[in-house]
C-alpha cells in the first residue's frame, strides 16, 4: 500500500511544503502540504515533477574516479582516497590559494549546503572563493552590507500587509521570488490588488507578473538606477521625504539629497525611455501610499550599475518611512540565526579586503568575481589555481565565456566535483562525489527562511531511507572537510563535533547569551538528533531568537529545540515580520549609514550614464516558470511549451533585420556568437531581445539525455567576463549590448553537367 511522507520542496526558493505519495523505495507523487504552516497546500509544476526529479535514470548512483583519462566508477574509499592524494599534497606544495572553491546554487536548497561549506574553506584557507552570487544577487548584499553593516540584513517586502508594492527586474509569477521566500507569491500579488493595493511592475519584458500589474513600464534595460535616484530626487525637491521613526537612526540624508540633485526626471528620461511626469507621479505614489515597499531582483542586478540600483531601493524604503515597519520592507528573523544582541555600533562592513590575483577584482562578502575564475586558472603565476573543489556548481554554463573555461577546467592538475550529474563542469573532475537524490536527505532552510516574508520553522527528515551504496550529502562533505585539512581516514562525526565544540565555546564566553557561564560539555550532552547534523540543528534552534537557551532564557516559554520541531511535522508558525531597528544594525556607527563611502564613489559612473548614447540592440535573460538555472533541464515533464530555448525579438526589430518567427538568427557580442532560433513577439520592447540562460547542453563528456535532446545555447558564451558591477563584482548578464543578423542561407548542393 502506498504511503505519505512531508518534504519541503528544494527546487526554487518558495521552500513549498510537500506530501509525497511513496510505494516501496520510490517516489511516486507529489502535492501541496494544505497543512504548511507557510505554503498552506501551494504547489508550482517543478514541485509536482519531485519525484521524476528524484528519480532521474542520469542521477550518479557511485562515486567516479578518473583513471587514465576516463572517469570510472569507484568505491567511496576509493574517492576519498584520490581525493586526499590529489588535493593536500598540492596544497602543502604551492599554498592554499593554488585551490579555488566554486559554490553553485544548489547549496543554498540543502542542509548539507547550509552546514558544511563554511567548515571546508576554513579548512583550505584559500581566498579564491567563487559562487552563483556573482552572477546573481550579490550587489544586494553589498548594499545591505555599506548600509546596514551586515550582508545579510537584506529587508524583504512585507507581502501580505503592503498597500503599495514596486517591483524592478523581478518577475516572480516564474520565478516564485528570490531574497524574498514567499509560497504562492502569485497569489499574494492577486491579494494585493484585491485589497484596492497598486501593483508596478519595471521591466522591459511584459513578462506574467507584469501583465498582473496596475502598471507596467518597459523601461530600457539597465538604467533602473537613474529611474530611482530620479525618484528620490523628486521626493527631496516636492518635500514628499518622511523617514518617521527612523529619522533617529539614519544618518546621510542630505548628503543624499545633494548626490541626486542632478537627476531630475528630465534628465534621466531619456536614458531611460520613461516620460518624466510618469517617473513624477511614481513618486508621489510611493510617498502617499498608506504602506509601501520597494523590491528589485535579477533584472536589476546583473547590470552595470546593480549595486547603486539596489541601495537606491532601499534609500525610497527609508525616505517614505517604509523600511524597517509593516507594510514596508522588514528584517525576516530566522530561527537559527543568532539571538539578538543589544543594539550599538558592531564592526561595519568593507570591500576590497583582498583582490583576485590577475585583474585584480576586490572581494565582496569574501568572494571573487565567477566571471575571474578562468583567468585565475589559465594564466601562468605562482598562485595560480590549480585546482578546483565544486560543490554543486556548473560555471561552464553559468559564467560568462564558457569556451574559456571549460578548457581552463580541463588544464587543472586536481579537481573534485559534489553533483548528483555529470555535467559540463563535472565533467572535467578528477573525482565527482554524487550526493543522494532528495527523498533520501533531510531537509532544513538555514539560507531560505533569512529571507521569508513571515516568520516560521519547519524541518523535514528524510522520506526514504538511504539506497545501498549511497553515502548522505552530509557525510561526503564532511569527509571533504577532512581530506582538505589534512585528517583523510578520521571519523566524519569529528566535523560536527568540532563545530558544535567551538560553537558552545564562544557562546558560553558571551555575556548576553543565554549560556553565559554555563559549562560546554554539559550543554553538548543535552544535545538531542540522530545525526551529527540533527544536533548541530538543534544546537542552533536552542541558541537562536525562539530558542529554549538550554533552560536558561528563564521566562518561562516553552523555547525551540529540535525535538519540538519534529513534533510539529508541518511547521512552526512564528508571527508576521516585526520591527527590528536598530538591533540589527552592525555599522561603525550603530545607524543606518544611507550615503556610504563606496557608493558616493561609484555615483559619477551613473552621472556619465546620463551623457551615453543607447544601444541600438541589447539583450536581457529570462526565468521559465519550469525551469531553475541549468540543473532541472534533464526533468521530461519540466521541457517544452514556455521552457525554451528561444531568442524574443520585437516584431519592428525582426522585420527591420530580416528575421522570421520559427527561423533562425545569429547574435554576436564581445564574447562570441550563437545562432538561436527566433520567437517574434512583443512581450519584448523594441531595441530588446531576451535568451534564457543555463542552456548549452551540448558539450560532450556529460550524461544528460533529456537536456542534450533539446540543448539550446549558452547565452553567458556571448560575454567575454569583462563586464562587471564594480563595486560587487557581479556580471553584467542583463542589458549588454549585441548585433543580429539573419543567418546566411546554406549554400546550395555543387551541381555538375
Amino acid at each position: 500500500m502506498p504511503s505519505t511522507a512531508l518534504r519541503i520542496c528544494p527546487l526554487c526558493e518558495a521552500t513549498c511544503g510537500l506530501t509525497l505519495t511513496v510505494e516501496g523505495s520510490r517516489v511516486t507523487g507529489a502535492r501541496g502540504d494544505r497543512d504548511d504552516v507557510f505554503s498552506q497546500g501551494f504547489i508550482c509544476p517543478k514541485g509536482a515533477s519531485f519525484p521524476e526529479a528524484d528519480a532521474d535514470p542520469d542521477r550518479l548512483k557511485t562515486p567516479l574516479v578518473r583513471k587514465n583519462g576516463v572517469l570510472e566508477e569507484a568505491t567511496w574509499d576509493e574517492a576519498f582516497d584520490a581525493v586526499a592524494a590529489g588535493l593536500r599534497p598540492l596544497i602543502e606544495r604551492h599554498g592554499p590559494q593554488a585551490v579555488g572553491v566554486v559554490l553553485g546554487n544548489p547549496n543554498v536548497h540543502t542542509m548539507a549546503g547550509g552546514l558544511y561549506p563554511p567548515v571546508l574553506l576554513g579548512s583550505l584557507g584559500t581566498r579564491n572563493v567563487f559562487t552563483a552570487s556573482t552572477v546573481d544577487q550579490m550587489p544586494k548584499h553589498v548594499s545591505s552590507g555599506l548600509l546596514f553593516g551586515d550582508a545579510f540584513a537584506i529587508p524583504v517586502p512585507d507581502l501580505d500587509r503592503t498597500d503599495h508594492l514596486l517591483l524592478l527586474g523581478a518577475n516572480p509569477l516564474d520565478s516564485n521570488g528570490s531574497l524574498c521566500t514567499a509560497p504562492d507569491f502569485p497569489g499574494k500579488l492577486k491579494a494585493l490588488r484585491a485589497r484596492g493595493g497598486t501593483l508596478t511592475v519595471v521591466d522591459p519584458r511584459r513578462t506574467r507578473t507584469a501583465k498582473l500589474a496596475d502598471r507596467h513600464l518597459a523601461i530600457r534595460p539597465g538604467t533602473d538606477a537613474l529611474l530611482l535616484a530620479a525618484m528620490v530626487q523628486v521626493l527631496f525637491d516636492e518635500k514628499l521625504t518622511d523617514p518617521g521613526p527612523l529619522q533617529e537612526q539614519v544618518e546621510g540624508v542630505e548628503d543624499v539629497r545633494e548626490a541626486v540633485r542632478h537627476f531630475t526626471p528630465e534628465a534621466v528620461s531619456g536614458a531611460c525611455d520613461v516620460p518624466a511626469d510618469t517617473i513624477r507621479a511614481l513618486a508621489r505614489e510611493l510617498a502617499s501610499a498608506p504602506t509601501a515597499a520597494v523590491y528589485a531582483r535579477v533584472g536589476a542586478s546583473t547590470v552595470a550599475y546593480g549595486t547603486l540600483t539596489n541601495w537606491l531601493v532601499d534609500v525610497l524604503n527609508v525616505l517614505t518611512g517604509n523600511l524597517d515597519r509593516p507594510g514596508g520592507a522588514l528584517f525576516p528573523l530566522s530561527a537559527t540565526d543568532r539571538a539578538p544582541r543589544p543594539a550599538g555600533p558592531g564592526k561595519g562592513f568593507a570591500l576590497g579586503r583582498w583582490h583576485s590575483r590577475v585583474s585584480r577584482h576586490p572581494e565582496a562578502k569574501g568572494e571573487l568575481p565567477l566571471a575571474a575564475l578562468a583567468e585565475e586558472i589559465d594564466t601562468p603565476g605562482d598562485e595560480a589555481i590549480r585546482a578546483v573543489v565544486a560543490v554543486a556548481a556548473n560555471p561552464v554554463l553559468s559564467a560568462p565565456d564558457g569556451d574559456r573555461l571549460d578548457k581552463a577546467l580541463a588544464s587543472l592538475d586536481f579537481m573534485v566535483s559534489v553533483d548528483p550529474y555529470l555535467n559540463e563542469t563535472s565533467c572535467h573532475a578528477h573525482v565527482v562525489l554524487p550526493p543522494p537524490p532528495p527523498s533520501q536527505s533531510p531537509h532544513f532552510d538555514f539560507a531560505f527562511n533569512g529571507f521569508a516574508v513571515r516568520n516560521q520553522v519547519r524541518y523535514t527528515r528524510a522520506a526514504l531511507p538511504l539506497a545501498d551504496g549511497r553515502m548522505p550529502e552530509t557525510e561526503i562533505l564532511a569527509r571533504l572537510v577532512l581530506a582538505a585539512s589534512g585528517m583523510h581516514g578520521a571519523d566524519p562525526a569529528t566535523v560536527d563535533t568540532m563545530v558544535i565544540d567551538r560553537a558552545l565555546a564562544k557562546a558560553v564566553n558571551e555575556p548576553h547569551s543565554a549560556v553565559y557561564g554555563r559549562d560546554p560539555k554539559e550543554l553538548s550532552a543535552l544535545l538531542t538528533g540522530e545525526s551529527g547534523p540533527e544536533r548541530r540543528l538543534d544546537l542552533m534552534l536552542r541558541l537562536g531568537p525562539y530558542g529554549d537557551g538550554f533552560g536558561g532564557r528563564g521566562d518561562g516559554t516553552d523555547g525551540l529545540t529540535l525535538d519540538r520541531l519534529l513534533a510539529h511535522p508541518h511547521g512552526i508558525d512564528l508571527g508576521p515580520l516585526a520591527s527590528r531597528l536598530p538591533q540589527v544594525l552592525k555599522t561603525r556607527s550603530g545607524r543606518v549609514e544611507l550615503f556610504p563611502g563606496p557608493i558616493a564613489d561609484d555615483l559619477p559612473r551613473l552621472t556619465n550614464a546620463l551623457r551615453a548614447t543607447p544601444d541600438d540592440l541589447v539583450l536581457v535573460g529570462r526565468r521559465h516558470l519550469r525551469s531553475n538555472n541549468s540543473w532541472m533541464h534533464n526533468v521530461r515533464t519540466l521541457t517544452g511549451g514556455t521552457n525554451r530555448c528561444t531568442l524574443h525579438v520585437h516584431p519592428e526589430d525582426a522585420a527591420r533585420i530580416g528575421l522570421e518567427n520559427g527561423g533562425q538568427a545569429c547574435v554576436q557580442a564581445a564574447g562570441g556568437s550563437l545562432t538561436v532560433p527566433v520567437e517574434v513577439t512583443d512581450a519584448v520592447r523594441p531595441g530588446v531581445v531576451s535568451l534564457p540562460h543555463g542552456w548549452g547542453h551540448d558539450r560532450p563528456g556529460t550524461r544528460l539525455a533529456v537536456a542534450a535532446e533539446n540543448p539550446g545555447a549558452n547565452v553567458n558564451q556571448l560575454l567575454d567576463g569583462t563586464l562587471l558591477d564594480p563595486l560587487s563584482g557581479t556580471a553584467v548578464l542583463n542589458g549588454f549590448p549585441v548585433s543580429l543578423t539573419a543567418p546566411y542561407p546554406a549554400a546550395a548542393p555543387a551541381t555538375t553537367r
